[in-house]
């Protein structure tokens, strides 16, 4: 950036009018392993109780340094439980936020007292514990990334590398103005900023932003101090006069900031601080300056240049001039590419012989990582439930970035005109996996490859494969699936191996399978007795459907109703005959002479009634009765 373009940058980015904030940021502080809410010491500030967000262990805590939060609880993740552990925040506002993770230590001396690990968000790794990390009473306790959360959760992970086990103390994500740190071209479109240090020259100890009183659009910042410094080349100035243009949006940079500075001085007039940083990084340089000197009273009496490992970067810095006077703040910023391991900030004099300086900040450019499709995420969710996947596998946060740390079983392809990673092959093959698969696993529409075999995955071969075109290989041989091959899968025009060997599988092979063996392709369906229908295989016989074979086996059920019902009909109508004969037979006398009798009687009436007027018997006159 050019000096003139910065001055009109400058003037506008600091004596525009103060924008109104209606509202307070958003900001959630989360002390880890905490089982209840916690108020931390000196400021009381607030942290709630770690509920829910997470997996891991919680147990009792060491600071590594006095800068950290007095908590007395962590979190730590064993590598039992996955490579890759997270938290994942929901209900987190659309904005531009400062995140912050705070490492600790566990209090026992069984485990590694500096657990070593890197540290993703939002799928972008940001940071790569250094080894000796826990020594230092700097920047190096906690790691800050600049970012912008766009679809209302923060996702937040600790990788594993192998030595020891990641341990979480604290985390902050705290809200700034969306216009916060803007650095120019590329300014929130995939770029996360980390901060590597800020320091205020002039401090006499390490401060975060509410030591300042600083307003709470500023995120807190921890500022560290120069505390090695040659007193014979510089001095310490100071101020007790109000600061012009300082806590002003879209930084807030706190007045008291500006209150302290550093000054070279005759002996050794260039002013010069020396950073060690990662090779072959980008990075932001804020620069930050407020003419406190009471000798200097005016524009043009303290004019310096400003050098980046040797190169001018900015030209005729007039501090006075370009803030609009004396105790007013100016903050330059520029982008710089550095090769080494050296970064050297010099200001060199060009009018009177020494220069100043407040603060300055540095922020490493992090270029975000493209996500994986959400739909395919959804998908391997659901197959790690169905499958029972173990704990070891992990499988928490992006599946496919950081590109360091994939999930395991799973490849991955960068889909150009999406934008978004892909999963085009699962290997869990020999992992002792149960359960079923899915039909969501269709969802996974860019496989190429799907290898399960060894398991004791049971149930149905899903028919939704079938609609995954991509697939090339499908081996499920030795598990324990069961019922038919789908018709499905004769679709899939570009399978070139199928493993199905070593299951339960039954019914015909679907033709178009069968027609497929002859174009080179490779299938093995051995060691499923009840499989039929291609060369290899026993001869089918008619070919229900399974529609056909519920039919039938329903009409079987109720013939066998109706012809229980009829043997019963006809036993209790068989008994009835049986009961009826036998009273029959109980009868049978009585009824002989009953008709004898009636015989007896009309033969003796036909015989009176010829002789000619003679009186009919009386009753008493036939005799005694039968019955008598």
């Amino acid at each position: 950036m050019h000096a003139p373009a910065l001055y009109l940058f400058i003037i506008a980015f600091f004596v525009a009018p103060r924008l109104a904030v209606s509202r307070a940021p958003y900001v959630l502080r989360i002390s880890c392993g905490a089982r209840a809410d916690v108020h931390s010491a000196p400021s009381n500030t607030l942290w709630y109780k770690d509920f829910a967000y997470t997996g891991g262990i919680p147990t009792n805590a060491s600071r590594p340094s006095y800068i950290t939060p007095s908590l007395d609880t962590l979190r730590y993740f064993p590598l039992s439980e996955g490579p890759e552990n997270c938290y994942n925040i929901n209900r987190v506002p659309r904005g531009h936020y400062a995140v912050r993770i705070f490492f600790g230590l566990v209090t026992d001396p069984s485990f590694d007292n500096e657990p070593l690990f890197d540290v993703s968000i939002e799928g972008t790794l940001i940071y790569s514990l250094p080894s000796g990390w826990s020594n230092h009473d700097d920047e190096r306790a906690f790691v800050e990334a600049l970012i912008f959360l766009k679809d209302g959760t923060a996702s937040i992970c600790f990788h594993s590398t192998g030595h020891g086990d990641p341990a979480i103390l604290a985390i902050e994500i705290l809200q700034l103005d969306n216009r916060a740190y803007y650095f120019g071209k590329g300014y929130g479109q995939g770029t996360i900023l980390r901060t590597d240090r800020r320091l205020s020259f002039g401090a006499k100890s390490p401060k975060f932003g509410a030591d300042y009183s600083a307003d709470h659009w500023g995120g807190d910042r921890f500022w560290n101090s120069l505390s090695d410094f040659d007193q014979s080349s510089f001095k310490i100035i100071t101020t007790a006069s109000a600061i012009k243009l300082a806590s002003r949006p879209p930084n807030f940079y706190p007045e008291a900031l500006y209150q302290r500075a550093l000054v070279s001085t005759d002996s050794q007039p260039d002013l010069s601080y020396v950073m060690e940083v990662d090779p072959t990084r980008n990075y932001s340089l804020w620069l930050h300056f407020a003419e406190i000197d009471p000798s200097v009273t005016d524009a043009g009496q303290r004019v310096f240049d400003i050098l980046l490992n040797g190169d001018p970067v900015f030209r005729d810095i007039d501090i006075v001039h370009m803030a609009g006077g004396i105790n007013s703040a100016l903050v330059l910023n520029t982008s710089v590419t550095v090769s080494g391991r050296i970064l050297t900030v010099t200001l060199h004099p060009k009018k009177r012989n020494n220069a100043i300086i407040c603060a300055i900040e540095l922020l490493e450019l992090v270029k975000a990582e493209s996500k994986t499709l959400p739909d395919e995420i959804a998908a391997l969710k659901q197959l790690k439930s169905a499958l029972g996947l173990p704990l070891r596998f992990g499988w928490n946060g992006d599946p496919c970035v950081p590109e360091q740390h994939p999930w395991s079983g799973i490849d991955c392809q960068y889909d150009r005109s999406l934008h978004k990673y892909v999963i085009d092959g699962l290997g869990l093959d020999n992992q002792g996996l149960r359960g079923f698969i899915p039909q969501d696993i269709s969802r996974l529409k860019h496989l190429q490859s799907i290898n399960l075999s060894g398991n004791s995955i049971s149930g149905e071969i899903p028919s939704s494969l079938g609609t995954v075109a991509s697939l090339e290989i499908l081996d499920l041989s030795f598990n324990s699936f069961n019922g038919s091959i789908p018709d499905s899968l004769g679709g899939l025009t570009s399978l070139r191996i199928l493993d199905l060997n070593g299951n339960s599988l039954s019914g015909r092979v679907p033709s178009a399978l069968g027609g497929r063996l002859l174009h080179g392709a490779s299938f093995n369906f051995t060691d499923n007795s009840g499989l039929c229908g291609i060369p290899g295989l026993p001869p089918c016989g008619p070919h229900l459907s399974a529609g056909a074979r519920v039919g039938i086996g329903l009409a079987a059920f109720i013939a066998l109703i109706l012809i229980t019902a009829s043997i019963a009909i006809w036993m209790k109508r068989r008994k009835n005959i049986l009961r009826a004969q036998q009273m029959a037979a109980r009868d049978a006398p009585y009824a002989k002479a009953r008709t004898q009798f009636n015989r007896d009687m009309q033969l003796v009436r036909h015989h009176h009634g010829n002789d000619g007027g003679s009186k009919p018997w009386t009753t008493a006159e036939n005799g005694p009765g039968l019955l008598a």
